[in-house]
């Protein structure tokens, strides 16, 4: 697991990491209950990388096209800062989000993995899908992670950003006591 020296650039300037829903954080699969309730799986080493990512003094957010109580609520527990339902035009969003924290493009990494995406993907310093995404995705990225979205994809480009910014090895030694 390690970003090509291009990539490595590009991941030292990021200071907020913008994701995807559905395929990122998830599966991408969505599980109905006979009441109509959703369930979705999330992976908890996303949740822990997403809560040093925070403790680092950085923000996250999620921009997904759906609302969904469930994601509201992993959101608060991994220490999200926004989270921005609705979001069908997600450019639209993206520069909304991007004059709210006084970010350049160049400063904010985005994982997506559809069709959905792609505009984004195209504007941010660091583009990043997963394995599964359709070719028209890859082709707009500047890497795609070794693990599958809902099953530790956040956590990888967490860690190798922070690692990156030289930052990894002084959130993770507090394990180590």
């Amino acid at each position: 697991m390690m970003f090509t020296p291009d990539v490595q650039e590009k991941a030292k300037k990021i200071k907020l990491l913008l994701l995807d829903a559905d395929g990122i954080l998830t599966d991408g699969r969505i599980y109905y209950g006979d009441y109509g309730d959703e369930i979705k799986s999330f992976d908890v080493r996303d949740g822990l990388g997403l809560s040093l990512w925070a403790e680092a003094g950085r923000k996250s957010c999620i921009l997904t096209a759906k609302k969904s109580s469930i994601l509201k609520r992993r959101a608060k527990e991994i220490r999200v800062s926004k989270v921005y339902h609705n979001s069908y035009r997600k450019i639209r969003s993206y520069e909304i989000i991007k004059k709210k924290f006084h970010l350049k493009d160049e400063e904010v990494c985005y994982m997506g993995d559809d069709l959905i995406d792609i505009g984004v993907l195209k504007k941010v310093g660091l583009a990043v899908t997963v394995p599964e995404a359709p070719q028209e995705v890859k082709v707009c990225v500047d890497y795609i992670t070794q693990h599958n979205g809902g099953r530790g994809a956040v956590r990888e480009v967490v860690e190798l950003i922070l690692k990156t910014q030289g930052l990894w090895e002084d959130l993770i030694s507090r394990f180590y006591e």
